[in-house]
């Protein structure tokens, strides 16, 4: 008995000591994206730049952010050679009573990107579908296509780039819909919507819309559509013949915790495979899109929240475990080795005023994203001033 227990305490005193453990590679930075007061600098404001999705086109990182409630969020990029936020809109000049771009960005045809806004208030009209393009300097032009659900957010967007096809979910009643780029005719479907039974189950749980609405949408090379909905199930939308399937397998839970199910990122394998995060308990699960099958790979940390997850060209998946109150930590799975946890990052950033460096912990980090080669994987935070951090990926 005295042995177990001498193991036991050994156990949780690592575990203790690796959420305190920081990671600082080699070829990693961070770039300053806020400040408090900054007006000569280009700089992001205070309580405006949560770094809640995030997208890698060529050499700039393109982000969006949320805001405090009264506040309006920002679209902005930053330079990958040059290590600087290099512009921003504020996205009330040309859509005003917005708050949250929380979306991610999809990437469609020409080079465009596709996001979804939540407002600041949903009884003055709704959240807008906007389409940003990039030109060779980093500079944003932003279009706004319109309210797809009014008195609706944006909570969660996906695309089929091959048929111009948007699809999300909205903010808070959790309505599916689909919506046409080139007809810009939208649809929308309540198959997935919480039912008042369910609405009453996770009332008593003190839940709220953002803890059990499906937080990533995935699109399979079948075409298919894959979220999460309450309470802890799976579906797949088949936009053929229009229709839902829901999973006969749940999404992987601990005992106790299913209705903290809630998919909270996704990243698709070269070989089509589907990854998930579910939000409530932090397991990482392999999904089938063909069988509909799933494989439950466990928890990389011992904490909640998958935030992101992304392929690099090293083959790993890396991902965010974790977040507040505790330290966000890096981590990465190989189907040979399974789960690395890196810990906390901490990378250099230097700037104008902090040219000897500074080491930057990303201790709230919301969103993570790869470059379309795997080179470099980018992660933002969700402070009220939130930074980016890189790290480069080393070839397979």
């Amino acid at each position: 008995m005295k042995i177990f227990f001498a193991a036991l305490l050994a156990v949780c005193a690592l575990q203790s000591s690796a959420q305190y453990d920081f990671w600082t590679p080699k070829e990693a930075f961070a770039i300053e994206v806020s400040l408090a007061n900054a007006p000569s600098m280009k700089r992001l404001p205070i309580n405006r730049n949560a770094i809640t999705a995030l997208a890698i086109s060529g050499d700039f990182i393109l982000g969006g952010t949320s805001a405090n409630q009264g506040l309006a969020p920002f679209v902005f990029t930053a330079s990958l050679s040059k290590r600087e936020l290099t512009n921003f809109k504020d996205i009330s000049e040309s859509i005003p009573g917005q708050r949250r771009i929380r979306s991610g960005f999809s990437k469609g045809n020409n080079g465009i990107y596709y996001a979804g806004t939540i407002p600041d208030e949903l009884s003055k009209g709704g959240g807008h579908l906007i389409a940003v393009k990039l030109n060779a300097r980093g500079e944003i032009a932003i279009q706004d296509l319109g309210v797809p659900i009014p008195n609706e957010g944006i909570f969660s967007l996906t695309i089929d780039a091959k048929k111009n096809m948007l699809y999300g979910i909205s903010y808070p009643t959790g309505i599916f819909f689909s919506y046409n780029i080139a007809t810009k005719a939208t649809r929308t479907f309540r198959d997935i919507a919480p039912t008042p039974k369910e609405l009453h189950t996770l009332g008593e749980y003190l839940l709220k819309p953002d803890d059990y609405l499906c937080k990533a949408l995935v699109e399979s090379n079948q075409g298919l559509i894959f979220g999460s909905f309450p309470i802890n199930k799976l579906f797949c939308f088949d936009p053929k013949n229009q229709s839902f399937q829901v999973l006969s397998d749940s999404i992987p839970e601990v005992w106790g915790r299913k209705s903290l199910g809630q998919v909270e990122s996704w990243a698709k394998a070269k070989d089509g495979r589907l990854y998930g995060g579910n939000a409530g308990d932090g397991q990482v699960f392999e999904l089938n899109p063909i069988t509909r099958k799933i494989r439950n790979l466990g928890k990389p940390a011992m904490m909640p929240h998958i935030k992101g997850l992304a392929f690099a060209r090293d083959g790993k998946l890396y991902g965010i475990s974790g977040g507040a109150p505790g330290y966000a930590h890096l981590f990465s799975y190989d189907n040979n080795k399974g789960f690395f946890d890196y810990g906390n990052p901490e990378f250099d950033m230097v700037a104008p005023g902090i040219e000897q460096g500074i080491k930057w912990r990303g201790f709230r980090i919301a969103t993570l994203i790869a470059s379309e080669d795997g080179k470099y994987v980018a992660m933002g935070e969700d402070e009220s001033l939130s930074q980016l951090l890189v790290f480069a990926v080393e070839s397979k």
